[in-house]
């Protein structure tokens, strides 16, 4: 498309989608959202943006293949399930980390859980757009 408002537009629009997409994600594990809908959500802003400006600048907007994106989630979310395993728990067992605890206080808490959503919400955005990208490419 030729359109300087549809571009311009799109680069606002993409980015403030993969910004919510990371809220959905760091959300998830504590009310509706995680790995899977934040992944869609920012596979919907690589894809406006891609319909917009082309999938070469999409491509180079995304910096990485999206092939590489889903294998690096997909060895993310085993690593949550292998961590548990070393601890002597069933596979894919929630295991957790309080940061700065104290007496009072349990501190920050991390959790594989998390990083189980993070390898998701990677492995959604890496084969989207693939999908995408090669269905445009091959218009």
């Amino acid at each position: 498309m030729n359109s300087v408002i549809l571009r311009a537009g799109a680069r606002l629009l993409a980015l403030l989608l993969v910004i919510f997409s990371i809220y959905m994600l760091l959300r998830g594990h504590n009310a509706p959202g995680g790995g899977f809908i934040g992944g869609l959500i920012a596979a919907t802003g690589f894809v406006v943006f891609a319909i917009a400006c082309g999938t070469e600048d999409a491509r180079r907007a995304l910096r990485f293949d999206p092939g590489s994106i889903a294998g690096a989630g997909l060895g993310i979310a085993l690593l949550a399930g292998i961590i548990a395993a070393i601890f002597g728990d069933n596979f894919f067992t929630g295991q957790w980390l309080f940061i700065n605890e104290t007496e009072d206080d349990k501190g920050i808490p991390l959790s594989t859980v998390l990083v189980f959503d993070i390898g998701v919400y990677l492995v959604v955005l890496g084969a989207v757009l693939s999908i995408t990208f090669a269905l445009e490419e091959s218009v």
